[in-house]
């Protein structure tokens, strides 16, 4: 990201999301993005995933300029090259553990004995083999993250981006869901994070601390800086 700004209008009100910020992140990274609320943090995340666009500056991925992509072609990208992991889990009652998994998948017209291959795959890789057909009022909160990131992952994504993965949950399964993702970091995936918890942070190689729109900070994780 390149000297990218985005400012939201709020009725006749301009709010500046971000102003300039200048952040690389290498293939393989894991990262977390840091901040008091109103930091940008949410901003930034939705830009490095193709949700939004900024008003100014560039934003390469993977040596292309998405930042000029319309809608369709944003889709795309988010379709083919982005995993997401959410707070709120968001995944489909109606749906079984595999067939949430598969959803993605779908949307890609990926065939379907190729998408249920490779869902009971993933539901395996987070530890839900043996609960394929259960649905997610079945499952505990740690167990629907676990088929949250099954999911994020079934595209095979280039990055996977999480806002606050273990805000709802204690503290131990938080645990076993950073676990998760130190794994999937050993694999060599590349992973934002957005957490407001240094013990949550502590598991990323890099820490990006955001304050009012500007990048504050970026280097190891570590010491006591925390937001609130």
């Amino acid at each position: 990201m390149e000297n990218i700004w985005k400012t939201y209008q709020l009725g006749s009100v301009g709010v500046t999301a971000l102003r300039g910020v200048d952040i690389r992140i290498e293939q393989g990274e894991y990262v977390a993005v840091m901040g008091p609320s109103g930091s940008g943090k949410s901003t930034l995340l939705n830009l490095l995933g193709c949700l939004d666009r900024p008003e100014r500056g560039s934003y390469y991925l993977a040596g292309q300029d998405v930042s000029t992509l319309d809608d369709g072609q944003l889709s795309e990208i988010r379709n083919k090259k982005i995993g997401f992991v959410f707070q709120s889990f968001n995944l489909i009652a109606q749906l079984s553990i595999v067939e949430n998994i598969e959803v993605p998948l779908f949307y890609q017209g990926v065939r379907r004995h190729r998408r249920r291959k490779r869902s009971i795959e993933l539901a395996g890789l987070v530890g839900l083999g043996d609960r394929l057909e259960h649905h997610p009022g079945e499952l505990s909160g740690g167990e629907q993250q676990r088929v949250a990131i099954a999911r994020a992952l079934a595209n095979d994504p280039m990055i996977l981006l999480a806002d606050e993965p273990t805000g709802n949950l204690d503290s131990s399964t938080s645990d076993e869901i950073l676990a998760v993702f130190d794994e999937l970091h050993r694999q060599g995936r590349t992973i934002v994070m957005v957490t407001h918890e240094q013990s949550v942070a502590q598991h990323a190689q890099r820490c990006i601390h955001l304050r009012d729109g500007l990048v504050e900070s970026d280097g190891p994780c570590g010491g006591d800086h925390v937001d609130r």
